[in-house]
């Protein structure tokens, strides 16, 4: 069961694997809620009712173990395949945007047009940094 590609928030990679991206400063959107959800955050973050993860990843920073970062990132990618993932950061822009646009490199979009696809297809502000720019240029393709 996957998200309504037409709901707020929603990325369709290429695959036709759709992620939600959001601010976990707004609301919990209406609807389904996710199967499973990667926190991109600073500090733990509070308890959710469905399976979640914690990524540590200060605000504006880039991710404190980035080994673990691709790992749980992969697993998110295969996860959405037929789950409802979601990706979610305080604001769902940076790190989220980040996050979703190595998802994208994942699924097959080329390092260097990564950023943009996810700036047309999920937020025009989404990747908020030089250094998280770099990160997803340098995010390793599949078999790499």
């Amino acid at each position: 069961m996957t998200w309504d590609p037409e709901a707020p928030g929603v990325l369709r990679l290429p695959s036709g694997r759709l992620v939600r991206g959001r601010g976990l400063r707004a609301p919990l959107p209406a609807g389904p809620r996710p199967a499973y959800g990667i926190h991109l955050l600073g500090r733990r973050p509070p308890p959710v009712d469905w399976e979640s993860a914690w990524l540590r990843w200060p605000d504006f920073r880039l991710p404190a173990d980035r080994r673990l970062a691709r790992e749980v990132l992969a697993d998110a990618w295969r996860r959405c395949a037929d789950e409802r993932v979601e990706l979610a950061c305080a604001g769902g822009r940076g790190r989220t945007g980040t996050a979703l646009a190595c998802l994208a490199v994942l699924d097959g979009v080329p390092a260097r047009e990564a950023v943009a696809y996810v700036r047309r297809h999920y937020h025009p502000h989404a990747v908020e940094t030089p250094w998280q720019k770099r990160y997803v240029r340098r995010f390793p393709a599949p078999g790499n």
